[in-house]
């Protein structure tokens, strides 16, 4: 495929509500205590204005954020129709400065109400989802491109198989049952979208990695590579082709589940961070023990993850199987170190610019992330921004990294 010069390439930048806003009435509000000490976070959702300012300032076309669920709908029979508000300002203020919205209806965060009533587990959870999907199909107005769930597995392996993330739960059948409940809800959330919109164009996201052995002698090493591979990365894109979600882990018995999803998609979000090594070690979690190593000589984020650029054509190349086109969703990296923030960027921009060369149908990327923000299981600590955000007084400072960002988009526009 020749790169089309008339195609229009959407340069962003992403965020979640919940990152950037908190809310009182989320799960993980109650889950994590130390967002008690922030409890507005960055105090995105009183700051807005001002921030929007701030990717007219990048450049950037283009802005992938979420909906905070939590807030438009606190409480099960209670919709709050300030936030359904607040959000349409958002909305329209990037129309006005011609910056695209990318919506996420779901990045991680649940109502507690939800959690407690209706988990994903749950048959029920279905259809309390796509209650919101319908409330916002009806009231939202502006927005075509839509991302139904960010990064369903993470959200999976998490909750329901390592226990770090709401519900907090080991349990694999529970797993597989929410697995499928968020994949139904997916096809159901796309009827609803592209009937209620007539250019709607609507996706998922998927958090995508590069996997190698360990020990590359070790032949189990190498076996849960393949399976780590094949699960995590290959498993989400071959059930959007066949309707057919295929679940393989280490130690258990491989299961078929049929889901109404074959073709609901429009575009593909990639996120992607780093290369992962996969160790047997019985005494983990499904025998599998994860480990980030610095092979190339190009460091480790503040995060511990290995800076591995030429992984990005990689996992790309894995979703072009879908024949949809392909964003970058997520690529960031956490950092104190400017120098390092922009060698990163320059160096995965290289390998998207040479992967769209080599024919992949690539229409956008989104750095992680616009500011500093709440960073799940890590807290405050984890740097992505381009803006530096003092969290006590709520202070937004352009790194150098900002202006570099912003140079590279009018080069490539």
């Amino acid at each position: 495929m020749e790169i089309n010069p008339g195609q229009r390439f959407f340069w962003g930048v992403a965020t979640s509500a919940f990152q950037l806003e908190g809310s009182p009435y989320a799960d993980w509000s109650a889950w994590d205590q130390t967002i008690g000490s922030y409890p507005d976070v960055t105090d995105h959702y009183h700051l807005y204005k001002s921030d929007l300012n701030l990717l007219k300032e990048l450049g950037v076309n283009a802005y992938r954020f979420s909906l905070e669920w939590s807030r438009i709908k606190p409480e099960e029979r209670a919709w709050n129709y300030d936030a359904f508000a607040h959000y349409q300002e958002v909305v329209d203020i990037l129309r006005e400065n011609d910056i695209e919205p990318f919506v996420t209806l779901h990045h991680f965060t649940h109502p507690r109400w939800f959690l407690e009533k209706h988990p994903w587990h749950e048959e029920s959870s279905v259809a309390r989802f796509l209650e919101f999907v319908e409330k916002v199909v009806s009231t939202l107005r502006g927005v075509r491109y839509w991302i139904t769930f960010n990064e369903p597995y993470v959200l999976l392996l998490g909750g329901y198989i390592e226990g770090c993330m709401p519900p907090g739960k080991k349990d694999f059948p529970s797993a597989v049952r929410a697995f499928r409940n968020i994949l139904v809800s997916h096809a159901e959330a796309y009827q609803l979208l592209r009937q209620g919109f007539s250019n709607a164009s609507v996706g998922i996201t998927h958090n995508m990695a590069v996997f190698a052995p360990c020990r590359g002698w070790n032949p189990v090493d190498r076996v849960l590579t393949r399976i780590a591979k094949s699960f995590y990365n290959y498993s989400l894109l071959d059930a959007f082709l066949t309707g057919r979600l295929k679940i393989r882990v280490p130690f258990k018995r491989p299961m078929t589940v049929e889901l109404p999803i074959k073709g609901k998609l429009d575009f593909f979000g990639v996120n992607y961070y780093t290369r992962i090594h996969v160790r047997f070690n019985p005494f983990k979690n499904l025998g599998v023990e994860l480990e980030y190593r610095d092979m190339d000589g190009n460091g480790l984020t503040d995060t511990g993850w290995e800076i591995y650029p030429d992984g990005l054509e990689k996992v790309l190349r894995y979703a072009s199987r879908l024949n949809v086109p392909l964003f970058v969703t997520e690529n960031g990296i956490a950092t104190h170190d400017d120098r390092e923030k922009m060698r990163f960027i320059q160096k995965h921009v290289e390998i998207l610019e040479r992967s769209r060369r080599n024919g992949l149908d690539i229409r956008g990327y989104f750095y992680w992330s616009l500011m500093d923000n709440y960073e799940w299981l890590r807290g405050f600590d984890s740097r992505f921004g381009l803006y530096r955000v003092d969290f006590d007084t709520l202070e937004r400072k352009p790194t150098e990294t900002a202006a570099y960002y912003s140079s590279l988009i009018r080069q490539k526009q």
